[in-house]
């Protein structure tokens, strides 16, 4: 994980501890967790062992009776890493329909590219394994409906991967909106800024990339035959085909927070503008994006609200932020934690500076105080004190083992019922994808956050 994607991280209230201490440099050591029973052992096989393959895969392994049997990918040399850190006998393959056929693999995590995430997660599903979806669930918004009928009729569970609602700041957010700490949510935004070229997802290349050590025809999937190009392989963020651009990297890392804060089902208009300012190195997604959500009044919540901007080409001072503001305070992330900011105002407006007081006659201002001192009281006029809470997660407070342990726990009890599930990750996912079709679009996307369709 580069420099800024940690900074990234930190910046929405992560506990940092996402990568555990395991070096990237030396082999990863798996563990017997001889407490745990053979019958209740789950073994799970990780399809796409890139960036986040390894770090899914090693939040999987921190929880107690978990065993990683195999793995795939289409990239040799990934395959061979696998086994250098995991351990040699780690069934690998490129073809991941091999791992779905295996009895000894209970679960798949899918860390492929966006473009993939809707056919594997189904071919899991029907054949009979639990699924780990990295975000976002999907890559187009008309294949959401798909993967949840397919999760509804498997009977397994499905658990989405936007690990930071699963950590102990977020479940203190929830808890201080529903106690009414920022009154009603009005507002929320997050500036998310970057200039590094990794940063920018300008990934390492392998000096094989080939198509000798490379399946590019199998990556391609529904994309056009076209020659191989190993940066839209390695760095497939970069390009809509293939991925989701900053809306969905980062943008619905946001929506599912809020989304679980608030327990909304999401926003009935989006629209969003940007354009490719520095990184103009082939890319066809953006590299600054502002987005507007209008969520509409709900049961749960007030109308409210929410404007997300990215720019990595920001080469002035960063300083990334994410914050709901209500009409009587705030909430806002930072690296360790949240701070509530809580501020109402007195009853009693008052009168007198920058006010319209001052050009009334003599005569009208000493009736207009008359009138005001007998309408407010020395106490009407007096706000309560600014109250500012912050809070700290406990000591390792691993949001990503915690993620995966909600899953496993639900395997175990043998229930569907899990902290994101398709529907919670395709309600995040949905706005997300709307946001990349209102920019290539130039239109505002209407859509029905709880039929889950968009509006003609």
């Amino acid at each position: 994980m580069s420099q800024s994607r940690r900074q990234f991280i930190g910046a929405l209230g992560a506990a940092g501890v996402l990568a555990s201490t395991e070096s990237f440099a030396k082999p990863f050591q798996i563990i017997k967790d001889l407490s745990v029973s053979p019958n209740d052992k789950i073994r799970i096989a990780t399809i796409g062992m890139g960036i986040q393959g390894h770090m899914d895969t090693r939040a999987a392994l921190r929880n107690q009776g978990v065993e990683l049997v195999a793995a795939a990918d289409l990239y040799a040399g990934r395959l061979e890493r696998v086994k250098q850190t995991f351990g040699p006998n780690v069934f690998t393959t490129r073809d991941y329909r091999e791992i779905l056929q295996r009895p000894d693999v209970d679960a798949v995590l899918v860390v492929t590219s966006d473009h993939w995430h809707d056919k594997i997660t189904i071919d899991a599903l029907q054949a009979g394994k639990h699924v780990y979806c990295e975000k976002p669930m999907v890559h187009q918004i008309g294949q959401g409906k798909a993967v949840i009928d397919a999760w509804k009729k498997s009977g397994k569970t499905m658990q989405v991967g936007s690990q930071r609602i699963s950590g102990s700041v977020f479940g203190e957010a929830k808890r201080l909106l529903a106690a009414g700490e920022i009154g009603d949510l009005n507002y929320v935004e997050s500036n998310s800024d970057r200039f590094s070229a990794i940063g920018a997802w300008n990934y390492s290349i392998p000096t094989d990339a080939s198509t000798q050590t490379v399946d590019w025809d199998t990556y391609l999937r529904n994309v056009p035959k076209q020659a191989f190009d190993a940066k839209k392989f390695f760095r497939w963020r970069n390009y809509k085909e293939f991925g989701t651009g900053v809306a969905g990297d980062l943008f619905v890392h946001l929506i599912t927070g809020m989304h679980y804060i608030t327990d909304s089902m999401g926003p009935e208009r989006i629209y969003s503008s940007g354009g490719l300012s520095y990184w103009k190195d082939g890319r066809n997604v953006p590299d600054v994006m502002v987005a507007i959500l209008d969520y509409p009044q709900a049961t749960n919540h007030s109308a409210f609200q929410m404007v997300l901007r990215v720019n990595f080409a920001n080469a002035g001072t960063i300083n990334n932020n994410y914050r709901l503001i209500g009409t009587e305070g705030q909430i806002e992330f930072s690296g360790n934690g949240l701070t509530l900011s809580k501020k109402k105002l007195p009853k009693a407006p008052g009168y007198g500076g920058y006010d319209a007081y001052f050009t009334f006659s003599d005569a009208q201002q000493k009736e207009y105080e008359k009138e005001y001192n007998a309408l407010y009281t020395e106490a009407d006029r007096k706000a309560e004190p600014v109250k500012e809470i912050k809070f700290t997660p406990p000591q390792g407070d691993d949001e990503h083992a915690k993620h995966f342990g909600n899953f496993f726990d639900a395997i175990r009890k043998g229930t569907q019922d899990v902290i994101e599930d398709p529907i919670v990750g395709f309600r995040a996912a949905a706005p997300v994808l709307a946001c990349n079709d209102s920019y290539f679009q130039k239109k505002a996307i209407h859509w029905d956050p709880v039929a889950m369709k968009v509006k003609k």
